[in-house]
């Protein structure tokens, strides 16, 4: 189950001057879908396409939590890429990518937080161009620094949604219900773009994997016949 975001956890891994301990870490877990080997979702990860791209750009030490979803976007949107970010210094290949003939970078962030004239709120993709949504994943007092912060973003439009339904998210509080985790923004990003397959199967996945992260901290069995696994199976 090899990604980017799967490198980018193995990169701040190795460079790592002790170990990081998740909640929970007594748990053996799987290497690959990062939750309880009595609760692996290996099994269950979607197999569809999408023409948009997801680049993450993603805070410290983001990709070592096992409750983080840009993992799971990974695994639904083959062209995922994942960068970790640092105020001071940036990887080289992450402007390049955004400079790619291929596509079309959107940012993806709160409108009130841009200049009025960076916002747009639909995807308008030029033709011969693919949609390429940059996700800054953090908590969000992390992420409004991020924004402010990351000067090799300042010209990209800032893509600013309108979630007309709460968070699912369960795994971490946030002080506000409309804020987004990194899987459903990706998600309403997906749909917009017209990926609506590729948007169903990752929020059908971020279901069962809050599921089965649940139950195994309950712990508990995981019910696989349950309506969330059952409307997963069709992205299977």
């Amino acid at each position: 189950m090899s990604h980017a975001v799967h490198a980018l956890r193995a990169a701040r891994l190795a460079r790592s001057v002790k170990p990081f301990l998740a909640r929970g870490s007594r748990a053996a877990r799987c290497p690959d879908c990062r939750l309880a080997a009595s609760h692996c979702l290996c099994a269950w990860k979607p197999k569809v396409s999408a023409n948009s791209g997801v680049c993450l750009v993603m805070h410290d030490v983001e990709a070592l939590k096992p409750s983080n979803t840009g993992w799971l976007i990974a695994d639904v949107v083959a062209d995922t890429s994942a960068f970790g970010w640092s105020r001071t210094e940036v990887d080289a290949a992450l402007p390049a990518l955004l400079a790619e003939e291929q596509w079309q970078p959107y940012l993806v962030f709160p409108g009130e937080y841009a200049e009025p004239e960076r916002v747009v709120t639909e995807v308008d993709v030029p033709q011969g161009k693919r949609p390429l949504f940059v996700l800054l994943d953090a908590t969000w007092t992390q992420a409004r620094k991020m924004f402010r912060k990351s000067p090799y973003l300042d010209s990209l439009p800032v893509l600013s949604l309108q979630p007309e339904t709460l968070s699912r998210y369960r795994l971490r509080r946030s002080k506000r219900d409309d804020h987004l985790c990194t899987a459903e923004v990706a998600a309403m990003c997906l749909e917009l773009a017209g990926d609506e397959r590729a948007a169903d199967a990752l929020n059908a996945y971020l279901d069962v994997f809050s599921e089965h992260y649940l139950t195994s901290k309950a712990p508990r069995a995981v019910d696989l016949s349950n309506e969330l696994h059952e409307r997963l199976k069709a992205f299977l």
